[in-house]
């Protein structure tokens, strides 16, 4: 439903960065389904991709690949920008289930993947450190 990528500046350390929301992708982003290509084209500007995953759909590996193939499908360029993964909404789920989920991503996605809780304000200084060591 959201028509434009949302801007925002956030600051750690005396900095600032400016971080850009996308919206979600749908398959066929690629070939200009829904208004994938407008997005892809934002993306392109951006340093790095940061991708947040609803901690508790049941679809994580499936949902996180279309979105992968669709960034490839576009652009071999943005597929291989560098990615932060994060796993927000921690605060729905237990323990062992966040554990659990992260342990079954991890073993197809050789990636590191950061947990958060936005609504708990968990985890969100871990990501802006993160985020202004692959800027600055």
């Amino acid at each position: 439903t959201t028509i434009n990528p949302n801007l925002g500046v956030t600051d750690y350390d005396n900095k600032e960065i400016t971080l850009a929301d996308i919206p979600g992708l749908v398959e066929g982003a690629h070939e200009g389904v829904g208004l994938g290509a407008k997005f892809l084209r934002h993306i392109e500007r951006c340093k790095n991709i940061l991708h947040l995953i609803d901690i508790t759909n049941d679809n994580l590996l499936e949902n996180y690949s279309k979105v992968r193939k669709e960034l490839f499908k576009y652009s071999n360029k943005l597929a291989k920008k560098r990615e932060i993964i994060v796993f927000n909404k921690i605060d729905m789920v237990s323990d062992e289930e966040i554990n659990n989920k992260i342990d079954i991503f991890s073993k197809k996605i050789k990636k590191k993947i950061y947990i958060i809780s936005a609504l708990k304000n968990k985890g969100l200084t871990t990501i802006k450190r993160i985020l202004f060591q692959y800027v600055h």
